[in-house]
């Protein structure tokens, strides 16, 4: 359940821009993360700081996007949001007496002392290599940043809404204008479905992992 209110506002932006394009759903997405957030104090009276954090980054880069009309800054939200989750956790190594992942799940678990900074960097380089899966998606699986200013230069603009294609243009345009297109959305897919998936493929290998050191309390008695 936490997992799919994690995802909300990236379900709500991929439901809105195959509706209205990239700009309509940024503006969903901004909407829906404060929502997100403004549940969240509604029902306990507190902010988890991932979603705040979250909030805070795409009110900015989503903000840049709308602003300047340019898909880019948005598309770099996930990286920053991963990278700078990567940087809490492994700054906790070095602030306070325990990891933040242990601070975050040992009220629910009894793990031995060793294992919770091995798990705390897992979580690091978990958030470092989505991260860098999701720019490896824009600039170089997709080719969307290429296309876009391909498309840019061929047409002498400044700026374009990709959702406007066939009114735009005809020919050779169109069809360049129609392939960055296919590209941007190559990248809304993985937003949604790619990074869902690695969370998923992480959490389920992470549950593997705890399953061999978790302490059950009979044996915590005879220790």
């Amino acid at each position: 359940m936490k997992l799919l209110l994690d995802f909300f506002p990236i379900l709500l932006f991929f439901i809105a821009y195959k509706l209205a394009g990239i700009y309509v759903a940024t503006a969903v997405a901004i909407v829906a993360a404060a929502l997100q957030v403004g549940w969240g104090w509604w029902r306990s009276r507190k902010v988890e700081k991932m979603h705040l954090a979250t909030m805070g980054l795409l009110v900015v880069f989503g903000g840049m996007t709308l602003a300047f009309h340019d898909p880019i800054f948005v598309m770099w939200k996930p990286t920053l949001v991963n990278w700078l989750f990567a940087l809490v956790f492994l700054g906790s190594h070095f602030i306070g007496g325990r990891t933040l992942i242990e601070r975050t799940m040992s009220h629910a678990i009894d793990l031995p002392s060793a294992i919770w900074p091995r798990l705390n960097l897992l979580w690091v380089a978990f958030f470092f290599l989505s991260g860098a899966a999701n720019l490896y998606v824009v600039y170089d699986y997709s080719g969307f940043y290429t296309a876009q200013q391909g498309l840019l230069a061929a047409t002498g603009l400044a700026e374009i809404d990709l959702t406007t294609c066939a009114e735009a243009f005809h020919g050779a345009l169109l069809a360049q204008c129609q392939d960055t297109q296919a590209r941007e959305e190559v990248w809304v897919n993985f937003k949604l479905f790619g990074m869902l998936g690695l969370t998923i493929a992480f959490i389920i290998a992470q549950g593997l992992y705890l399953a061999r050191h978790i302490r059950h309390s009979e044996e915590v008695t005879e220790v």
